[in-house]
């Protein structure tokens, strides 16, 4: 079976964030990037089910700026045996990702699709369920495990009253939370085998995709500094700012 994992470039999580002069959006120029953490946990269950003799093939695809490359480079140094890039420099928006991901499983025919809840750029935790509705799909979101049968999915979720276990026929749509599995780091020698490994390049046009946003982001700006606690002497002073400050009882 074919497992095609969707991986996104973003800004590393490790990144101070800061916003622009001109409230435009945050600043990208000199600023590290890295594959998406959700996502590389995305590519790691991936190699897992390959290891364990469920998945014969593994695509990785990648929606950005040529420099996207190197993200798929470092899929493919995981475990990834080939990368495919739909090369932009334009904002690309989840319904319009989703869309150039259909275009890809119409093409590639993956028994199972893989990719992370959301992105930490944008939060957005919108293309693993869009991608589903678009196929006409089974999904199952914020996996916590994963169990590969003949022709199914057993997945465990995450939801707030605890854990929802799934089954589903394949194909399918899985999306990764955290506690799924910990990614593997790459190793030196994986790393110089994956520079050989095929990347296939090609443009949103080639797919038949119009990626105009739907939505136009008017401003952004930092979050409102927080104004330094004080301490109270006793229980009734507390109570005393809750009732009569805060105004919270």
């Amino acid at each position: 079976m074919k497992v095609l994992v969707a991986i996104k470039r973003v800004i590393d999580y490790n990144v101070k964030i800061r916003v622009k002069a001109d409230n435009t959006g945050v600043e990208t120029a000199n600023i590290k990037f890295s594959m998406n953490p959700f996502d590389e946990i995305a590519v790691e269950e991936a190699v897992r089910l390959k290891e364990a003799g469920k998945a014969s093939e593994i695509v990785a695809v990648s929606i950005g700026p040529a420099t996207a490359q190197e993200t798929l480079r470092t899929a493919l140094a995981m475990g990834a045996d080939r990368g495919v890039l739909i090369q932009t420099d334009e904002e690309v928006q989840p319904l319009a990702v989703a869309k150039l991901l259909k275009s890809v499983v119409d093409k590639e025919q993956p028994g199972l699709v893989i990719l992370g809840k959301q992105a930490i750029d944008d939060d957005s935790n919108q293309t693993g369920q869009m991608l589903s509705a678009l196929l006409g799909w089974s999904q199952a979101t914020f996996a916590s495990k994963v169990t590969l049968g003949d022709g199914s999915a057993e997945v465990t979720r995450e939801i707030d009253g605890g854990l929802e276990t799934l089954s589903l026929k394949l194909p399918a749509i899985v999306t990764t939370d955290l506690r799924l599995n910990e990614p593997r780091y790459a190793s030196l020698p994986n790393i110089m085998k994956a520079k050989k490994k095929p990347i296939d390049a090609m443009a949103p046009a080639d797919l038949g995709v119009d990626i105009a946003p739907r939505l136009v982001t008017l401003k952004v700006e930092e979050p409102a500094k927080r104004k330094a606690g004080i301490k109270v002497a006793d229980v009734a002073a507390l109570v005393d700012k809750l009732k009569n400050e805060a105004k919270v009882i």
